[in-house]
């Protein structure tokens, strides 16, 4: 994944519920952000419960719904349209 680092407003979508895990997707903008490989982070089980978090995310037809928490010493921002910023910063794929 390529991160592109905007200090903007969340861009409109970045996630694909019907394809993409939003517990996985933080994960990797995690690892990304700190240039860490994924499988060396702390499991995101120990902060938040990944699968309350993606049928909280998932269920959300606006994608206005926003989840943020504290994850390997860092601020984690996730919207339901699938938005992710790790201490303010966006990370999206870009293709």
């Amino acid at each position: 994944m390529v991160a592109a680092r905007l200090r903007t407003t969340m861009p409109e979508s970045t996630l694909d519920v019907a394809h993409d895990s939003p517990s996985l997707r933080i994960v990797d903008a995690l690892a990304d952000a700190t240039d860490t490989d994924p499988l060396e982070l702390d499991p995101l089980y120990d902060v938040v419960d990944p699968e309350a978090l993606d049928r909280f995310l998932e269920a959300d037809p606006t994608g206005e719904a926003t989840v943020a928490f504290g994850y390997g010493g860092h601020s984690v921002e996730v919207r339901s349209d699938g938005a992710i910023a790790i201490d303010g910063t966006i990370y999206d794929e870009c293709v």
